[in-house]
């Protein structure tokens, strides 16, 4: 039996699927790259008929609010991306600055139990379960704790072990996916690839070990680390989001998660960003390659279970005591504190365990070079990772060792790997904030 029969009553198209979103409704959107956009176009065309709707949807890539809309839709937001990222600055959407994440639990500022909850999936199999495709997020929670779910089907997702599944029986309504656009992808100029190039080079040859486990965050930088482990042995993968090259080197052996003390054996993550076609026809099925629900991936109490864990994640800028800022520069939203923060502390209490930060020393804004080593944050500047937490900052300048140092041993590493443009300045700002010469 096709799967379009056995769905039966349930498969309509979007705009039916979505008409039982009424006014004063939440509704909640998978997230990110499972942003089921059908359903969101749909429920956007039906914004006219709509009043005070609330809408979670988090790291969202779809634009709710638009100019002349009519205020139909209050979204709540806990990202900047590349679609919403001026709307959060200009009050349009409500941010939540959220960095706390618990295995069971809807993240706390989202609704646990909206009226209806969006969400991507695969044809049922033959035992009437789909799948979530690249990236489970709070998808498998939501289904069951939502008074409505309605589905929109890709026939092109891939299936992994973990809890990447729905029961076709928990699907209220359901709609094929209409082709749409890719998500828009950050591209770097010419100095951002080599910097990223050299700074990967240095935390993959320096400071990565055989048998390690990481998690790599999904920023500019640390984004393409995975592409230069190819001569490590036995790396763990135990992460938020799987980036591109992880799937390669498991096919090829370098990644077994053969050390892990978590999952032994398997490449864990909540989704998949950034990956190749080719990327994926790998992961898709394969027997070592499990997703689970974020706040499962992202549970501090897990993952400090975990030895040698090493957490490589993105910066915008940092001071000179070693402070992190990743979500904002001075008050303006530019991402957001995702997992970040978790693994970071994790790190800390897992036997073996290091943190590193990763940037360029600088960047051109306007014309003009601006360092992002800096004296002190800007005023407004959230700190994402305290001074506490970081072991490395690794810019293309080298690694500035932190773990265990005084202020002025701190404030010494820092300079080493600020650009050179600006490390005097630097030293004349270390002796004003801090009296240190």
């Amino acid at each position: 039996m096709r799967w379009q029969e056995r769905a039966g009553k349930k498969l309509m198209s979007s705009d039916e699927a979505v008409a039982v979103v009424e006014s004063g409704h939440c509704v909640t959107v998978a997230p990110f790259t499972s942003t089921p956009v059908t359903l969101c176009e749909a429920l956007y065309r039906k914004r006219g008929e709509l009043r005070n709707v609330r809408i979670d949807h988090a790291a969202g890539l779809y634009s709710w609010v638009r100019e002349g809309d009519g205020g139909s839709f209050e979204v709540h937001e806990i990202y900047g991306t590349a679609v919403n990222r001026d709307l959060v600055n200009r009050g349009r959407l409500e941010y939540l600055p959220l960095a706390v994440w618990r295995a069971g639990e809807v993240p706390a500022g989202f609704h646990p139990a909206p009226d209806v909850f969006l969400v991507a999936v695969s044809p049922p199999d033959a035992r009437g379960f789909c799948s979530f495709g690249s990236g489970v997020w709070f998808s498998k929670l939501l289904s069951e704790s939502a008074k409505t779910v309605i589905a929109e089907v890709h026939e092109d997702f891939i299936r992994s072990g973990g809890d990447n599944f729905v029961h076709l029986s928990r699907l209220d309504r359901i709609c094929l996916a209409e082709p749409a656009p890719p998500p828009p992808i950050p591209s770097r100029n010419e100095e951002e690839a080599v910097n990223t190039e050299v700074i990967c080079r240095l935390v993959a040859a320096e400071l990565v070990h055989d048998r390690d486990t990481l998690q790599i965050g999904i920023g500019t930088v640390s984004a393409a680390l995975g592409i230069y482990l190819g001569d490590k042995h036995d790396l763990g993968i135990q992460t938020e989001l799987l980036t591109g090259g992880i799937a390669t080197f498991l096919r090829e052996g370098v990644i077994t998660g053969k050390y892990k003390t978590l999952h032994t054996g398997k490449v864990v993550a909540s989704a998949c960003a950034l990956l190749s076609q080719e990327e994926f026809a790998i992961l898709d099925g394969h027997p070592a390659f499990e997703l689970y629900d974020f706040g499962y991936t992202d549970d501090v109490r897990f993952l400090v279970r975990q030895n040698n864990l090493m957490a490589i994640n993105n910066a915008l800028l940092v001071d000179l005591t070693g402070q992190i800022a990743s979500e904002t520069i001075g008050p303006r939203i530019w991402s957001g504190v995702g997992g970040q923060l978790a693994f970071m502390i994790a790190a800390q209490y897992s036997p073996g365990g290091r943190s590193i930060s990763v940037l360029p020393s600088s960047h051109v804004i306007g014309g003009k070079r601006v360092s992002r080593v800096v004296g002190a944050l800007p005023e407004g500047t959230a700190v994402t990772v305290p001074r506490t937490l970081v072991d490395y900052v690794v810019t293309e300048q080298g690694i500035a060792s932190l773990r265990g140092k005084t202020v002025r041993e701190r404030i010494g590493e820092l300079v080493a790997v600020a650009h050179p443009d600006f490390r005097a300045e630097l030293r004349e700002q270390a002796k004003r904030l801090y009296g240190i010469g």
